[in-house]
């Protein structure tokens, strides 16, 4: 079993530089090699393999946060299956992880949601997806200082507060209320809770 995401910038057109799409191609350089692993193309959409699915939300949700402190957003989709095609490019492979995840994301805008999951398990969309759009309610309102923090957090799990603080060059009182602000303990509950759902997707 593999996941896949499928997003695009939202408003891409409205922004006046261009410099957006180098920030999302260094967003996503960590999640491996392009195009075999992730590949921006129609100039704002994009897709990733996720090949751990329990990392699929998590990462869905750092790069929500990384685009966020640069005052931008995405529409994400991820979709949970197989992967029967292997192609040199991402966009030209295929499997029930890329039908889901690209039948979901055409339906975003009109249900104007940001993130939502497919896994093919009808019980287990409807209750995850219904948990991640009462998240949407705080995540999508993420002002650029919050979500800087919720992206370095999750690339650095075992810091301390005050080791975060130093990275964003604040002191600890103010890494805790960033924190607080961008709601960060119920994303690593929410977090915490699909991993063990996807972990019984995976083992019948």
């Amino acid at each position: 079993m593999t996941s896949v995401i499928t997003g695009d910038i939202i408003g891409s057109r409205q922004q006046t530089s261009k410099h957006w799409v180098e920030d999302l191609k260094k967003i996503l350089s960590p999640f491996g090699d392009t195009p075999v692993q992730w590949e921006i193309y129609r100039g704002d959409e994009f897709q990733i393999e996720i090949k751990n699915p329990e990392e699929a939300l998590l990462s869905a949700i750092l790069i929500k946060a990384h685009l966020k402190a640069l005052k931008l957003d995405a529409r994400m989709s991820i979709g949970f299956g197989d992967k029967t095609h292997h192609a040199e490019k991402i966009s030209e492979s295929n499997g029930s992880a890329f039908i889901r995840s690209g039948e979901l994301f055409e339906t975003l805008k009109k249900q104007k949601l940001t993130l939502a999951i497919r896994t093919g398990d009808m019980v287990l969309d409807e209750k995850m997806n219904l948990m991640i759009q009462l998240a949407l309610t705080f995540m999508d309102n993420w002002l650029a200082q919050p979500a800087q923090f919720v992206a370095i957090a999750i690339e650095n799990p075992a810091l301390s507060q005050e080791e975060l603080g130093q990275k964003l060059g604040i002191n600890q009182a103010a890494v805790s209320r960033r924190q607080k602000r961008a709601q960060f303990d119920l994303v690593l509950h929410l977090d915490r809770y699909f991993r063990t759902q996807i972990k019984q997707l995976k083992t019948p």
